[in-house]
């Protein structure tokens, strides 16, 4: 019986998803794209300075080991037979920033997280530099400056962090968003690691020509990079190398194992939601919120805010697809922020138990402007603030505002992106783990006054990276053909209030949202206690 078990499910494919607040690795049914099982292990995020996040890069590998390690044992008990893995997909937290020693394989300082707001001097030095009539910045990489992108925050390491100086002087320094050190390390690090990432990680850089698709040597010379330190940009499906564990790891099953696929979180998302059409668009909700809307081969540019973007090249021959994005920073953070820095909740889910005691905010709004506004607003002197507050309002009433403040900023950059492309969105796909959350998906559906689409297996920035994988040239055993594609099941939330209600809403948020703005000046920015 085991061994007609193993027959039956075919060929498989792993997914390492390392996200801001957590890694996980899952493993699929290249045939099915059922989801067979996976691991999960909640990362630190460290806060040396106000406005300052910073990971461990060894940490992020180590918890990437850990993960792979529990989902085999898990497959084993379940009988599946781990051999069955014929590829590796990697999909990561975008625009984090890590610098590594390439001889010892050492990282050179943490990880800057995309969330840090260090470089915020760096960033205003930067645009008094840049020409108003030539935003040459902006058209070769569709972004703003913003301390929000890795360009920045490598000139902020090349500039304060002596290791790294003299790392590059002596030529051992390589420079990778979280794919490029994973993909490095898990093909071997030190010992022949393959330094490569893909063209949606390279859009995010701020170094990347996206109409060229390659490095552009006049934005390196304009953030003062050395283009040697920066990795091979490959497209997001295509064997860059093999699985070499030189770490003491039981999953040494894996060993020879392609990694073929790798896609920044939300470009996964897009290509695990199905989004393949012109029009098609995303929302996940995940530490921050992304709203990604497929362009098809051309670079559209916003005049509302959003950023345009790399969506996918699935293989080296194939086009490349590109999408307008509304990136919200803080969506799940601020219920992590509630849990960890008020104690209002244990843990994240208890929010919604919360919320539904009082199942409104009473007139409290939350703009969670952590790390100052991302879309459409590119505001960075923003603050945090919870506004409205009578001595009627308790924890379940802020608990509310919080999940109302997610649903509004994602009708912000829906409003933003249907502005840009002329057709209002009919209803809105959605994924990542706080979709879990009824009473947010209600929300939401109540403040876009659209329905709101959930799959059933929300997992679908972990099932891109896998369908990259298993997709590539050399391994081929997942289809990515219209036809092909199985049918998901979905849950669908109507909105339910009133379209007038849901305005006079969304118009007080405004208000609120004008009240965190032009908080903070560069001075007192910079001066936290060390």
């Amino acid at each position: 019986m085991a061994a007609a078990n193993k027959a039956v499910l075919g060929p498989l494919v792993g997914a390492v998803d390392q996200g801001t607040s957590s890694t996980r690795f899952l493993v699929f049914n290249s045939k099915t794209a059922e989801l067979l099982s996976h691991h999960q292990v909640e990362l630190k995020q460290e806060f040396p300075k106000e406005g300052w996040v910073e990971q461990d890069p060894k940490e992020i590998l180590n918890s990437v080991y850990e993960c792979i390690e529990k989902t085999c044992e898990k497959l084993g008990q379940l009988n599946i037979d781990i051999s069955n893995i014929k590829a590796i997909g990697v999909s990561n937290q975008r625009e984090t920033t890590v610098v590594w020693d390439k001889l010892t394989g050492e990282p050179l300082y943490n990880a800057v997280v995309w969330l840090d707001l260090r470089t915020q001097s760096t960033v205003e030095n930067l645009s008094k530099r840049i020409p108003g009539n030539n935003n040459f910045v902006k058209s070769k990489t569709g972004l703003p400056l913003s301390t929000y992108f890795s360009a920045v925050k490598l000139r902020w390491l090349l500039d304060n962090v002596r290791k790294v100086q003299k790392a590059v002087e002596e030529e051992r320094a390589l420079f990778g968003t979280v794919d490029s050190w994973l993909i490095w390390c898990l093909t071997g690090g030190a010992n022949g690691g393959v330094h490569c990432t893909d063209v949606t990680n390279a859009s995010r850089t701020m170094l990347f020509n996206i109409h060229s698709l390659e490095w552009d040597k006049e934005l390196c010379e304009f953030f003062e990079i050395p283009m040697k330190i920066l990795p091979n940009v490959r497209s997001s499906s295509e064997i860059y190398g093999l699985m070499k564990i030189s770490h003491s790891l039981k999953a040494g099953a894996l060993e020879g194992v392609p990694i073929s696929g790798c896609l920044g979180d939300q470009s996964a998302a897009l290509v695990g939601q199905m989004c393949f059409q012109d029009g098609q668009a995303k929302n996940t909700y995940g530490t921050g919120c992304f709203l990604l809307c497929n362009t098809g081969r051309k670079c559209v540019f916003s005049e509302h805010g959003l950023l345009t973007t790399v969506a996918y090249k699935l293989g080296r021959d194939k086009p490349v697809y590109y999408a307008l994005e509304g990136s919200v920073a803080i969506a799940g953070a601020v219920v992590r922020w509630l849990r960890d820095n008020l104690g209002i909740i244990k843990t994240s889910e208890e929010i919604e138990k919360l919320a539904k005691e009082v199942g409104t905010s009473y007139g409290c709004y939350f703009v969670p402007a952590f790390s100052g506004l991302y879309a459409p607003y590119w505001e960075p002197s923003a603050r945090g603030i919870i506004c409205g507050l009578t001595q009627f309002t308790n924890r379940c009433h802020i608990a509310f505002a919080a999940l109302e403040a997610v649903c509004f900023q994602t009708r912000e950059i829906l409003d933003a992106m249907n502005r840009d492309c002329g057709m209002p969105l009919r209803h809105l796909q959605v994924d990542g783990g706080m979709t879990n959350n009824k009473i947010l998906m209600q929300l939401q559906a109540d403040i876009l006054y659209i329905p709101v689409v959930k799959p059933s297996m929300p997992e679908t920035t972990a099932l891109g990276a896998a369908m990259a994988a298993g997709a590539a040239e050399g391994v081929g055993v997942w289809s990515l053909d219209p036809e092909d594609l199985s049918a998901v099941t979905v849950e669908r939330f109507e909105p339910q209030i009133n379209a007038e209600e849901s305005e006079i809403r969304y118009s007080t948020w405004k208000k609120a949202v004008m009240k965190s703005m032009g908080w903070v000046t560069t001075q007192s920015s910079e001066s936290g206690m060390p």
